[in-house]
């Protein structure tokens, strides 16, 4: 069975080796001849390709992105993006720009550090979860607030070498204000790794920020996954937190490891999700098995998720529904059941002007059937979220809630009382690949 590169807002490296196809000739520009490869690629390829209309006149739309959204299918593609070659392959192994931190906002609209990566700018700084940001450039938060009622911070693209001035509140009150330069770095998935005591149980918690493969290794997998797991073995955790509530995919390659860690041995050999792609392609609809690796033994999971939780987040979570009992504390996920893989090697234009294609190409579904939740997976227990606490912190609301579920079996209403919907989150400051991996 031949292979492709999945993406579930994110990659499966493994795609097909052949050759590009030949694009007619047009007696047209570059600029149009690049055009006329995408909607030929999308007619092939798209989901959706159905409802792309018959006639696209290529020379009305200014620029590639502008012609992509018109032929979208948009009631359910929020999805589809073009990038480059290299920010594809890049974003997917962990090597990013920027200053290297995500955010979260409190019920009354307090911003926090929500994550930093290790050996990112910010990271290096020194900067925490749960620093309150209180000024950008010299201007309170509230003066970025735009009239939708989300938030443009204004801090640029993601290039090295953009400098931006922070101002925060300490976890002790004090202020400090940094100024950071943006560049190049590699980014950390685990965030946060440990083990409590619940009720005379080993209970593993694991923060866990996006689906990155380690570049180099064949078959594609995680070696930051590799060892958590084997840290959770040693410690004989018997209950597994995941806390996901900022991740908004990766590697699918990634997500099957995870999956194949987490699914019980006497499990192992049966499906774990299939694909479907449109009915041109369908020779090459696929299904993927589970394959026990380690010895962890788990009969239920506690997923903490948000609207951030997205894609391979949905899919490990939608893979491991049929076979044990799945918890989710938190909010409701993002809801994007279906995938993607980037199309450039099969268009010569593409390739040599160096325009990666990711529309939606295929839909998965889990072995119960499982398939369209374009709403998102509802939480069991909704909780609101606490980014002023640092990772592991048992204040921290929504890991407190897991927490009582597993020695209680329930969740209080003190509990549910914190709920909150977010107005705007981190998911929504990006658009395209970076939607896929969120940060700054």
């Amino acid at each position: 069975m031949k292979k492709f590169y999945w993406i579930l807002g994110i990659v499966w490296l493994g795609l097909w080796a052949c050759d590009p196809s030949e694009d007619p000739t047009t007696p047209r520009s570059p600029e149009q001849d690049v055009k006329k490869a995408i909607l030929d690629t999308m007619r092939e390829w798209y989901f959706w390709n159905g409802r792309i209309p018959t006639s696209v006149d290529i020379t009305k739309f200014n620029s590639n992105e502008e012609l992509l959204d018109g032929i979208i299918f948009k009631p359910l593609d929020r999805f589809s993006y073009l990038t480059t070659q290299e920010a594809f392959n890049n974003s997917f192994v962990g090597r990013n720009a920027g200053h290297g931190f995500g955010f979260a906002f409190t019920a009354d609209e307090r911003l926090f550090i929500s994550f930093v990566f290790n050996e990112s700018p910010a990271g290096k700084d020194g900067w925490k979860r749960g620093w309150e940001i209180i000024q950008i450039n010299g201007k309170p938060i509230a003066e970025y607030k735009t009239s939708s009622g989300g938030y443009d911070f204004q801090l640029g693209g993601p290039d090295p070498g953009i400098s931006n001035s922070f101002t925060f509140r300490l976890p002790d009150g004090t202020t400090t204000t940094r100024t950071n330069v943006k560049a190049e770095y590699q980014s950390n998935s685990v965030l946060d790794q440990r083990i409590f005591e619940v009720g005379g149980k080993k209970v593993g918690y694991w923060a866990y920020q996006s689906f990155r493969a380690t570049a180099g290794l064949s078959p594609t997998r995680s070696t930051e996954v590799q060892n958590s797991m084997e840290f959770f073995q040693s410690q004989g955790a018997q209950e597994l937190i995941i806390d996901l509530r900022y991740n908004g995919g990766g590697s699918v390659a990634v997500a099957e490891q995870i999956s194949n860690y987490l699914i019980q041995a006497s499990n192992s050999g049966r499906l774990m999700y299939t694909n479907k792609l449109n009915d041109m392609k369908s020779g090459s609809n696929s299904s993927v098995n589970f394959s026990k690796i380690g010895n962890l033994n788990f009969s239920r999971l506690i997923f903490i998720t948000s609207r951030s939780s997205a894609s391979a987040s949905e899919l490990v979570i939608n893979n491991l529904t049929p076979y044990m009992q799945v918890v989710i504390i938190g909010d409701n996920t993002f809801g994007k059941p279906v995938g993607s893989f980037p199309l450039s090697r099969y268009s010569r234009t593409l390739q040599t002007n160096n325009v990666e294609l990711v529309p939606i190409t295929f839909a998965t579904a889990n072995a119960q059937g499982k398939a369209e939740y374009f709403d998102g997976f509802p939480a069991d227990f909704r909780v609101g979220d606490s980014p002023q606490f640092p990772w592991g912190d048992p204040r921290d609301l929504r890991l407190a809630a897991a927490l009582q579920y597993i020695q209680t079996g329930n969740v209080s209403g003190r509990m549910a009382d914190t709920y909150y919907k977010p107005k705007w989150e981190i998911i929504d400051a990006f658009k395209g690949l970076q939607q896929e991996f969120p940060a700054y």
